[in-house]
């Protein structure tokens, strides 16, 4: 095949067909099954759409970035499925203006989505491989606006406090008070929240004041516990 030829695959009829086309049909069937979940906003939307999942997953899982599923990656990790990370950042309500705090950078794909919505992004990651991987997938995408730091994500990154927003990729008990703390006034937590009889994505307020902070309870939704510290081994 020669290089003006380009890269080429199979159709279902075994034709062969840009892999170009191929990416562009799996774009739009992934675009509909997160329309098929309820999740319409469309700058969200657009940044899934433009950000490609297949520079996050590992090789072998390649044919699956474009699907609605949770994959694993290193460390015993996994990415969470799109739509669930769709949700979280819809209920973030990211702007142009805003500095947001990730916690729990994994592959770097939240972050990626992030970036596209936000000013500024600080993902923070427990794992340091995870961590230098995530960045270095970032700089190849050209993603400027975002920073993977290798950190506890329980005491978020207190350099780059305040944040108009923070994304927690796992579940609480409670807002955790040094999160809360880096919150701006009027900003935004978005976690799940785990109590003995249920799982709960939450979105916590802050109101003018660093005094206020209103609890919203928006669906029910299952992720793994944000564990403490920094990985020792990884």
């Amino acid at each position: 095949m020669s290089v003006a030829e380009g890269p080429m695959g199979r159709d279902q009829d075994g034709r062969d067909q840009p892999l170009e086309l191929h990416g562009a049909e799996a774009r739009i069937v992934f675009l509909l099954a997160l329309r098929a979940k309820g999740l319409r906003d469309t700058r969200v939307l657009s940044a899934f759409e433009t950000v490609p999942r297949s520079r996050f997953v590992p090789q072998r899982f390649i044919d699956l970035a474009m699907t609605d599923v949770s994959l694993p990656i290193a460390c015993g990790q996994s990415t969470l499925a799109p739509s669930v990370m769709a949700e979280m950042i819809i209920a973030l309500d990211v702007r142009p203006e805003h500095r947001v705090l990730e916690v729990g950078t994994g592959s770097g794909y939240g972050a990626a989505i992030l970036g596209k919505l936000a000013g500024e992004v600080v993902s923070v990651e427990r794992y340091r491989s995870l961590a230098i991987e995530a960045q270095g997938r970032l700089d190849a995408l050209g993603v400027g606006n975002v920073v993977v730091r290798h950190a506890d994500g329980r005491n978020g990154w207190d350099a780059g406090a305040p944040y108009d927003r923070i994304l927690i990729h796992a579940a609480v008990t409670e807002a955790p008070p040094a999160l809360v703390a880096q919150l701006a006034p009027t900003g935004r937590i978005v976690a799940v929240e785990r109590s003995a009889s249920r799982s709960s994505l939450v979105r916590y307020s802050r109101g003018a004041t660093m005094d206020e902070l209103a609890r919203v309870v928006i669906g029910p939704l299952a992720l793994p516990a944000l564990m403490e510290g920094v990985a020792q081994a990884l």
